[in-house]
């Protein structure tokens, strides 16, 4: 059987944790810079530096949203070519049983070739 629609689930979870991680992090960070109170030239350098990474960090946590997004999209079509194997399996297995299927050989349960398969 092609793609495990579970393992697949938890991908996409665990993107989208990490995605929340991440823009967490970059919370945390923006926080902690506001409240140093160094002042000067060299302070100030540091915390543009800092909200610069801060803005990376949301930047990343965006591309695990989006990878997240087209994992989930390739989960839909997994689901769907597979239920259009199901479906050809149960249609080859009724025409069987009514006598009306020629004598062929069909591909093993769960295989992409279903796909392929005319009826």
């Amino acid at each position: 059987m092609y793609g495990d629609s579970e393992v697949i689930r938890a991908h996409v979870g665990r993107l989208r944790e990490q995605a929340g991680d991440i823009r967490a992090e970059a919370d945390r960070l923006v926080s902690r810079n506001e409240s140093v109170l160094w002042p000067g030239r060299a302070a100030e350098a540091l915390r543009a530096r800092i909200r610069d990474r801060a803005v990376s960090l949301r930047a990343t946590a965006e591309r695990h949203d989006e990878a997240a997004d087209l994992l989930e999209r390739h989960l839909v079509e997994v689901e769907r070519r597979k239920e259009a194997i199901a479906a050809t399996e149960r249609r080859a297995d009724s025409l069987a049983q009514e006598g009306r299927l020629p004598a062929t050989t069909l591909p093993s349960p769960g295989r992409r070739e279903w796909l392929e398969v005319e009826l």
